[in-house]
């Protein structure tokens, strides 16, 4: 099954959270609620260092997902 890179998740038991999951390497979601982000991977040192320069940018880019997705919603 091919995955969408990112998905759209809920859940009623946190009802203010909304939360992003990236599914390509390397793998988190993210809670838009307070921007906690929850890896889905294990990294080693080499791993550590091309994450940090990709994390600001993964996050910014679920964030837009995310603004995308909402103003699709409230179009129709």
């Amino acid at each position: 099954m091919e995955l969408p890179k990112y998905i759209l998740g809920d859940n009623t038991d946190f009802p203010n959270a909304i939360y992003v999951i990236h599914t390509e390497f390397p793998r988190f979601i993210i809670n838009l609620e307070n921007d906690e982000v929850e890896w889905m991977e294990e990294f080693d040192d080499e791993d550590q260092k091309e994450l940090e320069a990709e994390t600001e940018n993964l996050i910014q880019q679920a964030t837009e997902f995310y603004d995308r997705e909402v103003a699709r919603y409230e179009e129709e």
